[in-house]
């Protein structure tokens, strides 16, 4: 692999930010900031944008509506995740956590032959893959057929990340029935009779849940998984969770329950489209509300890749954290969580993930984003016209 110079860059580094620097990688690794007499294969001149390290998302369930489009609409698997690759490349993100959920039958990709069928697949296409796609498996407290399911895929090292998550009506996400009949006509196709039918089973499947999240959560944390718990509404929950041996918390529905979660040493993982729309989907707490209170420790995309970078550079826009604060909640904070030491950051030795951000029509997109050294994306955006460049001044102030 040839060495690469990227000079001119605003380089984010974890305490500061490093004007008109430059980056050296080579092999795959970062090798030097800005190295005196650097000599590279090929030098490219990033013109004053913006270098992060890659973005990790610890939960994007994106790779479902690859496989599953409409709803019980199924593409080939090995397209879909070619096809969430390219776009995890797109999106800077280089280390994507594929969020798939284990829920038995109860609709589309959401069952447990497809799901293990998914992650096979992730795992098989790894050695095409652009970026570093890992498996966070998802598992429903409600059911007792996939913990055999998910014990063997986590004995085939094909799980990175376990989490444990309750969707029956009443608590969590779906806070009332009626929001989680809502959902489940809105989101799965379901009639009103279809939806109540699947929310009595809900109910019915949680007797001997606790049992069944304690033999997994052990299961994972002997194999040196990390694990998380979803949607905690309580302090209780949290305390629960805890002792379980939980590592992270996701999205925390209360500012109360992440303060907890904080307290006790869980980082908690809020979501970058809550950022991005200023509200959540479910009527829970406001992520950038969480950010602004101290106790959002990581931002995932969850269902749209494209947010994750969107969203840091809204959140050092909103917020009085600087931009490598805000930076640190899509890259040093995840990989922190997931114990991953050789990525996050922009340093000598690391893992050459990262990604240049060109600010255009007032956004930050993705411009390149280099996964262990290689350059997996590059968009070239058109320069402004002198005419775009007047009219974009603030009144008062065009010549």
């Amino acid at each position: 692999m040839q060495s690469t110079y990227l000079t001119h860059a605003r380089v984010v580094m974890p305490d500061r930010v490093l004007e008109d620097s430059a980056v050296l990688i080579d092999d795959g690794r970062i090798v030097a900031i800005e190295p005196a007499g650097a000599r590279a294969g090929r030098e490219i001149d990033l013109g004053g944008q913006t270098l992060l390290p890659g973005l990790i998302d610890l939960h994007c369930d994106a790779i479902e509506k690859e496989a599953e489009p409409r709803s019980r609409v199924l593409f080939p698997l090995d397209f879909a995740v070619a096809q969430v690759d390219r776009r995890n490349a797109a999106a800077g993100i280089t280390t994507p956590y594929h969020a798939l959920s284990f829920a038995n039958s109860e609709w589309g990709v959401r069952n447990n032959q497809t799901a293990a069928e998914v992650v096979r697949t992730v795992r098989a296409f790894r050695r095409h893959s652009l970026v570093d796609n890992r498996i966070h498996c998802r598992y429903e407290v409600t059911d007792a057929t996939s913990v055999d399911v998910l014990r063997a895929l986590m004995d085939e090292g094909a799980v990175d990340l376990l989490s444990v998550m309750d969707h029956s009506p009443g608590q969590g996400q779906f806070k009332t029935l009626e929001s989680y009949l809502q959902y489940m006509m809105g989101n799965h196709a379901m009639s009103r009779e279809q939806a109540e039918e699947a929310a009595e089973a809900k109910v019915h499947a949680k007797e001997g849940a606790v049992a069944r999240v304690e033999a997994l959560l052990s299961h994972a944390q002997g194999l040196g998984i990390p694990t998380a718990s979803h949607d905690d509404d309580s302090i209780h929950r949290i305390a629960t969770m805890r002792n379980l041996g939980v590592a992270m918390s996701e999205f925390p529905i209360t500012l109360d329950t992440a303060r907890a979660a904080v307290s006790c040493g869980l980082p908690t993982i809020l979501g970058a489209p809550n950022v991005l729309r200023g509200q959540s989907q479910s009527g829970s707490m406001r992520a950038i509300d969480a950010v602004r209170a101290g106790v959002a420790n990581c931002l995932c995309s969850d269902y749209q890749p494209s947010t994750l970078i969107a969203a840091a550079f809204a959140v050092a826009a909103q917020t009085d954290l600087t931009l490598s604060q805000a930076a640190a909640l899509v890259t040093l904070n995840p990989a922190q969580a997931c114990g991953l030491s050789d990525r996050g950051r922009i340093a000598p030795g690391l893992r050459a993930d990262l990604v240049a951000v060109a600010q255009v029509g007032g956004q930050p997109l993705i411009s390149h984003t280099w996964s262990a050294g290689r350059l997996v994306f590059s968009a070239h955006y058109p320069p402004l016209r002198a005419a775009e460049t007047r009219i974009a001044e603030p009144q008062g102030l065009a010549a």
